[in-house]
């Protein structure tokens, strides 16, 4: 049975917020901007960072792109929930939206790099944690040459790093493959665990 993209719930639910994480290149954003156009009930919170715009991007909807100097006055002021820096770019969950969509019981979806999620899992240990896989190291190294925006230090590095996060799984609740040429799949599982997240006795509660 396929599930409806559009998923409808009681208004006094508890909202949920689900953090979606995984190597550098394994899909997080193509999955995140396709449920995006599919208008799928959830509250995507856009990360704030330092690194350079690329040219296939958007401000403001795939990133915030802000100057160092604003975010370190942002993180100053205590409204990040989470922040770190990764290959060299501060990269950071602004708090008050995710506040603020909590409160209205909105179903919130927060994509973040492997340590920014064991981060947020301190702070919202009750949020659902979804690690995005590719099929192989190799497919997810091909990912990386295809988009063409990393130098050849900068691939290494990040195969490097993937390979280090793929050890971090156990710490999270679910894995979701993404494999090549069929997001729909991962998005399907993602909306199944969140189908069997409203089914559970005992409901999530996130208090921030």
């Amino acid at each position: 049975m396929t599930l409806t993209i559009n998923q409808v719930y009681p208004p006094d639910r508890n909202a949920l917020v689900i953090v979606i994480s995984g190597p550098s290149g394994v899909g997080k954003d193509a999955i995140l901007n396709r449920m995006k156009e599919r208008k799928c009930q959830f509250f995507f919170v856009t990360t704030m960072t330092t690194r350079k715009q690329r040219k296939t991007e958007t401000d403001q909807v795939d990133y915030n792109f802000v100057s160092v100097d604003e975010f370190q006055a942002l993180l100053q002021d205590n409204g990040l929930l989470e922040s770190a820096n990764v290959y060299g770019n501060w990269y950071g969950v602004p708090k008050k939206p995710v506040q603020e969509a909590i409160s209205r019981g909105l179903d919130t979806i927060i994509k973040v790099d492997v340590q920014g999620a064991a981060n947020i899992k301190k702070i919202l240990p009750d949020a659902i944690f979804i690690f995005i896989n590719a099929p192989s190291i190799d497919e997810l190294r091909n990912r990386l040459l295809r988009r063409c925006t990393e130098t050849s230090a900068d691939l290494s590095l990040r195969i490097q790093t993937a390979q280090s996060e793929l050890e971090k799984i156990s710490e999270f609740d679910y894995v979701v493959m993404n494999p090549c040429n069929d997001i729909e799949s991962a998005i399907q599982d993602i909306l199944a665990i969140v189908k069997a997240e409203r089914c559970r006795v005992k409901q999530r509660c996130i208090r921030l």
